[in-house]
């Protein structure tokens, strides 16, 4: 499989690997852990733990920082802010805001994989002024207004 699209990666720290997939058919890379002793996140709070790279992003893309999925169900440690959005203009160290919500405080150690990075088209709108907007059926209605 050949992908397009070039994603520019700057590893901070040499020890630690690059963003991977895990399958060929992953649609997120995994960031690591930078840290440089373990880092607690007792239960209830949340933490910004750094991963290590910096990234150069096609203008009209942006990276996503996620949950992994195992992290979440196996500790209820998830990325607060999900998805975070990594901006295209952005060089600066990618970061993840962690959150536990487990019953146990969670020990993030050097390397650990702690969350997911998908890379996602942007549509480069041009926010327009309007006077008012075309009316739809809905209309204004909101939460749970179309029903169970």
């Amino acid at each position: 499989m050949t992908l397009q699209t070039p994603l520019l990666i700057e590893r901070i720290e040499k020890d630690l690997p690059m963003p991977a997939r895990q399958t060929e058919m992953s649609a997120g890379l995994d960031l690591y852990a930078n840290v440089t002793e373990p880092m607690v996140i007792k239960k209830g709070e949340r933490s910004l733990i750094p991963t290590g790279i910096r990234l150069a992003l096609p203008f009209g893309y942006e990276a996503q920082v996620r949950s992994r999925s195992g992290l979440a169900y196996k500790h209820g440690v998830a990325v607060l802010n999900s998805p975070g959005t990594v901006d295209a203009d952005y060089r600066g160290e990618v970061k993840a805001l962690l959150i536990n919500h487990g019953e146990e405080d969670f020990v993030v150690n050097r390397g650990d994989r702690i969350a997911q990075l998908v890379i996602t088209k942007v549509e480069m709108c041009n926010p327009t002024e309007a006077e008012a907007l075309p009316e739809t059926g809905r209309g204004e209605g909101g939460y749970g207004s179309t029903g169970r």
